[in-house]
């Protein structure tokens, strides 16, 4: 019985340590798979943070900036915008399928996705769901990614559904190391994201 117990307690070890780098993942740079390895499966494991900082958007027809507000309760988000673009404010909450937009002045818009919302309503391309990971310096699970290291095992760049994310900075949080400033190209869209506070949580399963 003692045996049995330790084969599969191996086996389960073995297969969430083969997850932490997957067939959809290409992978390069000058760092250390073993040590992205462990640094993602860490990383995967916040589900809660409280983000504050700013977001510029430069497009061909339109640019501007924003101060940005990011409440994540596991698949609960709370995205406020403050000043996009010239356009007053705007608040996009929900969870996947349950998608809520408010527009100062405008009024309230449901989608089930966020990505559709911003479309319609503030001609944005932002592929949100993919920033629920870029964010942490991680790639999106389901999607095909290629990966360039830094020399400390993070995340320096990123090419995923059309999209590039150049990772500038990253800083030490409650004993992370996660993104300060990144860069992000695609759908004729430069997002500069710079996150003046972190804190991440660990919420639970």
């Amino acid at each position: 019985m003692f045996l049995r117990h330790l084969i599969v307690v191996s086996l389960i070890a073995l297969l969430a340590g083969c997850a932490g780098l997957t067939s959809r993942e290409a992978l390069e740079g000058q760092g250390d798979p073993t040590q992205w390895q462990a640094h993602k499966q860490r990383i995967s494991q916040l589900d809660g943070w409280q983000i504050s900082g700013k977001i510029g958007i430069r497009a061909p027809r339109d640019s501007g900036s924003a101060t940005l507000f990011w409440l994540q309760r596991q698949d609960y988000y709370d995205i406020r915008l403050s000043g996009p673009l010239g356009g007053g404010a705007a608040r996009l909450t929900g969870r996947p399928g349950d998608i809520l937009l408010e527009v100062a002045n405008r009024g309230r818009y449901q989608a089930a996705s966020p990505e559709a919302l911003l479309r319609e309503q503030l001609r944005l391309d932002l592929p949100v769901s993919n920033l629920l990971w870029w964010i942490r310096g991680l790639p999106a699970p389901d999607s095909r990614s290629r990966l360039t290291l830094d020399g400390d095992s993070h995340l320096a760049h990123l090419e995923q559904d059309g999209w590039q994310v150049e990772y500038q900075r990253y800083a030490q949080q409650s004993g992370y190391a996660l993104p300060e400033r990144l860069k992000l190209y695609g759908q004729d869209l430069e997002v500069t994201l710079v996150i003046k506070d972190w804190q991440p949580r660990q919420l639970g399963q």
